[in-house]
Parts: C-alpha cells; sequence; structure tokens
C-alpha cells in the first residue's frame, strides 16, 4: 500500500492541467485561477503621499532648538493637485491622508503633536525625513509579478489588482467535474426507506466539499450496485468532464463494481489502496483524457480522501499549485492504540488550552468510517503518523482544523 504523500504525489502525476482560458471582468474573477503571470503596470503607490492628517514640512527648518512656528501658505487633499510654487523656509502645507507631497516637502508631522492658530501653527516635536510619508513604489514596484499561473485570486488579491488599474483578468477555464454516487441501498432525503436502505448522504457531502469558483460541478445522479449501469455512466462521464468522480463500490465484495467498470471503459488505475484510516480503497486513475477519482463509501472515510488526497490532484487539474496542509501542534486529551504502517486522521474537538496556550484536542467518535456525527462535531482531525502505534494523554500531535 502507498503513504499518504506518495499516493498524493502519483495522484497528481496523473492530471493534465487544463490549459484553456477566458477573460473576465475583475467583478467576476473572485476564487477563478490565473491563467497567465500578472504583472503590475504602474507603481503602488503611484506617488509619494501622505500617510496621515497633518503637515507638509521640510525636515532642514527644524534648525535650533524648538519650538518651532510655521505658517500654513497652502492645502492640499487627497486627490488635489499638488501647489506648484516655491515656499520658504518657516512655511508648510496642510495636508490630507492620501494626498500627494508637494514638491521639496520630505516629512510630514501630525496635527495632534501641533497647536495651531488660525494660520499657522508650533510645535516642540522634531520629525525625521522621511516620516509619515508613503513612497511611491515602496507596496510594488512597475512591471513587478503579481501573480503567477496558477494563482487564485481571493478578494485581498483582487484588490491588488484593482488598484494596479486591472480591469479584466485571464483565468483558466472552470474545471468540468462530474461525479457519481453508488449503492442499490441509497435513497434521497425525504424518500420512504425500505428494508435495508439507507439515505444518500455522500451525494450532498461532494456537492458541498467541491463548491468552488473555479470548478463546474455536475451531479450525475446515484446508480444501483450493477456493473452495465456503472460501467454506462463512468463511460459516459469521461466522455463531458476533465474529472469524474465516484463513491462507493471500490471494495472487492461482489457488488462493488467501480473498478472492473473502468477497466470495461478502457481507462486505467495508478494509485490501488493507501496506507490510511479511514480511506484505504480510494482509487485514482484516467479514462481517456479525464482523470478518476474512486472515493470509499462510507462517508467519514471519503470525506477523508476527498480533503486529504483528491482535492490536491483536482487542483492540479487547475493548475492551482500544490501547497501542504495548514497545521498545528496540539496536546493529546485522549488514549488510543492503532495499527502501525498506517495514517490515521481522527476527528477531534478543541477542549482548551494548556499552559503554553497549545490547543487540548479529545477524539470524537469510536473510530467508524461511517460515522458521520464524529466529523460534523469535529473542529478538524488529530494526524497520527505510521510509525505511532500507541497514543497517550498528554502527548504532542499534528492538528489541522477544518477551515470555516
Amino acid at each position: 500500500m502507498l503513504s499518504v504523500a506518495d499516493a498524493v504525489t502519483r495522484a497528481i502525476s496523473l492530471c493534465q492541467p487544463v490549459t484553456a482560458s477566458e477573460d473576465l471582468d475583475l467583478f467576476s474573477a473572485a476564487g477563478r485561477v490565473v491563467a497567465a503571470g500578472i504583472r503590475s503596470p504602474c507603481a503602488l503607490p503611484r506617488f509619494d503621499h501622505s500617510a496621515m492628517d497633518g503637515f507638509a514640512v521640510r525636515a532642514a527648518s527644524f534648525t535650533g532648538n524648538g519650538p518651532w512656528t510655521f505658517r500654513i501658505a497652502a492645502r492640499v487633499a487627497a486627490g488635489d493637485h499638488t501647489v506648484g510654487r516655491d515656499f520658504e523656509s518657516a512655511e508648510a502645507v496642510e495636508i490630507f491622508t492620501g494626498a500627494m507631497i508637494p514638491a521639496d516637502f520630505d516629512t510630514v508631522i501630525i496635527g495632534e503633536k501641533c497647536s495651531r492658530h488660525d494660520r499657522q501653527f508650533t510645535t516642540a516635536y522634531r520629525p525625521r525625513p522621511g516620516e509619515n510619508i508613503r513612497r511611491a513604489g515602496e507596496d510594488v514596484d512597475h512591471d513587478a509579478l503579481l501573480f503567477k499561473a496558477g494563482t487564485v485570486l481571493t478578494p485581498h488579491k483582487i484588490a491588488l489588482l484593482a488598484a494596479a488599474g486591472l480591469s479584466r483578468i485571464s483565468v483558466v477555464r472552470k474545471i468540468r467535474l462530474g461525479f457519481i454516487t453508488t449503492g442499490s441501498e441509497l435513497k434521497e432525503p425525504g424518500e420512504p426507506l425500505g428494508a435495508g436502505q439507507i439515505y444518500n448522504s455522500n451525494r450532498y457531502l461532494l456537492a458541498s466539499m467541491l463548491a468552488h469558483p473555479w470548478l463546474e460541478v455536475h451531479d450525475l445522479g446515484s446508480i444501483p450496485d450493477t456493473i452495465e449501469s456503472t460501467t454506462e455512466l463512468i463511460h459516459g462521464a469521461s466522455m463531458h468532464h476533465d474529472i469524474v468522480v465516484t463513491s462507493g463500490g471500490l471494495s472487492k465484495g461482489g457488488e462493488d463494481h467501480v473498478r472492473d467498470a473502468l477497466t470495461r471503459c478502457g481507462g486505467s488505475l495508478g494509485v490501488l489502496d493507501v496506507a490510511m484510516r479511514p480511506g484505504k480503497p480510494v482509487s485514482f486513475g484516467t479514462l481517456g483524457s479525464a482523470l478518476f477519482i474512486g472515493l470509499p463509501g462510507n462517508p467519514m472515510a471519503a470525506a477523508v480522501t476527498l480533503d486529504k488526497i483528491a482535492l490536491p490532484a483536482i487542483r492540479a487539474v487547475a493548475g492551482i499549485e500544490h501547497r501542504d496542509p495548514v497545521w498545528m501542534m496540539a496536546i493529546s486529551d485522549f488514549a488510543l492504540r492503532k495499527k502501525e504502517g498506517r495514517t490515521e486522521f481522527v476527528p477531534v474537538r478543541v477542549q482548551g488550552r494548556d499552559a503554553s496556550r497549545t490547543p487540548v484536542v479529545a477524539m470524537l467518535g469510536r473510530g467508524s468510517s461511517g460515522s458521520l456525527s464524529p466529523m460534523a462535531h469535529a473542529d478538524g482531525v488529530a494526524i497520527l503518523p505510521p510509525e505511532l502505534v500507541t497514543i497517550e494523554r498528554g502527548m504532542p500531535l499534528r492538528f489541522e482544523p477544518f477551515a470555516m
């Protein structure tokens, strides 16, 4: 069996990144993937401007010992043209936040450090050259690379593009993903249940976890456990999607047909069985030009494998750079024994913090891959590495919080 890290690497190696792009206006680009590197058409800030309300002065005017008195010779606000004349050394310009620094002035003294009397002010504070001035280009140089291809455009990135004056962006077209849930026992919520039937929670789990602006997700429905229906739907899905995801039917029982159906369709598997719990039977392969992802049918196993292995591969199809999960150190508030050689993902809730402010986490549930309640009430998962066998209370653990 593959380690989790090797499974991720191999799954990503099976991906063919989509290169087709489209141009979008900036208002429509949030959450989309940058298709080609974006360079800034200007410096940011565009000009030297005041960071505070106050008075533009020249540091050289502060000679001898204070206090010093200046005459307010002009006034400039954000958006105003600077005053185009020469000033005497004892003259200052009243200035407001964001206003362009007048020529020959090199510092701004904030109003709180001054005592104003009509058209003049007095101060005992000697400012440093450059104080309270934001220099042109100190944030972004002209022609600097703002974002490389594969960057997901978050709100803060959108704001930077707008500040640079960019109104349209080239983004990767949406990745077309179709998902299928399998199982003769499955019924939709609200429908009456017969003997031995259950509601199809995985359909809603996948739809929710795959709700990203850069994905065009198609719910292809649920199918019974027959080789004919499974083969037909998987083959049809591969003709119209970049990625096909199935849930259930991966084991080697008499009613598990997904792997055989993939073979009948001419597909191949590059990842089979991962040394993890839950989620061991997760599978990855190719079917024509489509990436195939087979998730386990048990809900907790489906959630863990989708998050830890499938989503990195799905992002790779969109050209998004792989990044390791964000994690923190936590302290175990539970005891557990596990098998050596496999990575386990345990749903946990933060119970508090120890004296060093490190989160203390308690295990939820009994470790069943078919349980939904532990994941639904967890704050995240504790990652138990393959070499670890015994977990004791007070032991440090790796904790990956869920994204809110």
